[in-house]
Parts: C-alpha cells; structure tokens; sequence
C-alpha cells in the first residue's frame, strides 16, 4: 500500500478520506457513510490510486457511490464501485470519462479553465509509486446505474439523504441534505472560501446565484463540502450571502 489516503472519523459512522498529496486545486474530500443496510461513499477522489487497494474495508457492504458531479477530483475512482449515481445532467461526462490531466496547463486546456494565472506544472507532489508515471493518468468511464433528481431519497436504513440539486458549478452539482440531523454534504456548490468557482464553461452565475439563496436559508448543523474542512450554518448562511452581493 502506499499510503496515498487519509482516513478522519469524523463521528457518527462518517469518515472523511482525503488525498494529501494532491495539489489545493483538486484535493478533494471523500465522503463514507455507514447506514444499518448498506453505506455509501459520497464522491471518489482523482482515482490516482485504486481505494479497492487502499481501502479495501470501504467496499465489504457493496457501497453505492454518490457523485456531486463529473469533475475528475470528485470522479476519479468512481468506475470501482458496482452502484454509481449522480444527477443525469452529469451522465454523459461521466460516461465518457470527464477531461483529465495531472499537469496544470494540460488540465487547465482540456477543461476550459482561464489561465490567469501560471498554472501548477505537476498537482501531486509525490508518486504513489516509483514506477508511476503521471502522464498516463486518465478518469475511467464511470456509466451511472442510478440517475437522481432534486428532493430524490437514498435510504441508507436508519439514516436517509435527500438530494438538493444546486446547479452553478456545473449544470447538475448536487448536495445530500440529512434533514433530521441538519448535516449537508454541500460538494462544489460551497465550501468555506469567497473563491468559488463559477467560470468554467459549463458555470452558471444565474444559476449559482438560485442555489445561493436555497443555502442562504437552509437549516443545517454543519456542512461537509467537496474541499477543505467542515463549517456550521452560520459560516454557511455568511458565504451564501457575500456570493449574491458580489454577483448582484
């Protein structure tokens, strides 16, 4: 093994996997949580290294993966799970396997993103393995077996999701909302910096700015987003708000 990922309980049967040696721009957060049926694990990171291989315990109850949507940060390991959902907006990208590159420039190209700015040459900053070449990286098509929808459910038996879609970043961002906890897994629709990405060519600020004010309002007791660590609803609320008076 080499260990690539970090595994955070974060408490009650969720644990936070994380990719330290990824670059800021894409380090994702995977999700993992254990229902009383079954668990599901809520996005898959850049499949850099096969989770069947890391973390085998993952996959002993057969879990469904739930996508947020098709970016290559959030899907990358997505083709090694039997179940895979996400929101139909999403499927064909992911059937094809969305645009990926482990170099900047290269990725910043195939993406559609405006370099501004120098981008990073190489966005992990060690191999998995002596061997491993990061030129031969690419996303696997992931085909979903589920297709979701705003307000859909997934029973975990004794804890049940419900799926806000939230359109902006990309035209079928979702998050997964446990009402009677208050707990979001927000994805890419917000996490807890003023920067959010909205200018890629598939973006929405129309459409951001609809999702904002879902969020703006929304009663939760602490949000799980796609990067960086955990904030509570005020912190949610405040970075809701600043996107619609800077968009405004």
């Amino acid at each position: 093994m080499s260990g690539w990922y970090r595994q955070t309980p974060v408490g009650d049967n969720l644990i936070r996997v994380s990719e330290p040696h990824v670059h800021a721009l894409l380090a994702a957060n995977l999700w993992w949580l254990r229902g009383t049926d079954r668990d599901i694990v809520i996005d898959s990171g850049l499949g850099v290294v096969a989770l069947r291989d890391e973390i085998p315990a993952m996959f002993e109850r057969d879990p469904m993966v739930v996508l947020t949507h098709s970016h290559l940060d959030h899907a990358g390991g997505a083709h090694e799970f039997r179940e895979r959902a996400a929101h139909a907006t999403e499927a064909p990208t992911l059937a094809a396997g969305p645009p990926a590159s482990l170099y900047g420039a290269e990725l910043y190209q195939k993406m559609g993103i405006p370099d501004d700015e120098p981008a990073p040459e190489l966005l992990i900053d060690e191999l998995p393995h002596n061997d491993y070449d990061p030129r031969g990286y690419r996303v696997e098509p992931a085909p979903l077996t589920r297709l979701l929808d705003d307000q859909d459910r997934i029973d975990l038996g004794g804890r049940t999701l419900t799926v806000l879609h939230l359109p902006g970043h990309s035209p079928g961002s979702i998050a997964l909302l446990e009402e009677h906890t208050g707990v979001l897994f927000s994805g890419d629709v917000i996490y807890d910096d003023d920067e959010l990405i909205d200018f890629l060519p598939d973006s929405s600020i129309p459409s951001y700015r609809q999702s904002m004010k879902l969020l703006a309002g929304l009663a939760v007791s602490v949000v799980h987003p796609g990067h960086d660590h955990s904030f509570d609803q005020a912190r949610l609320h405040q970075l809701a708000t600043n996107y619609l008076e800077r968009t405004n």
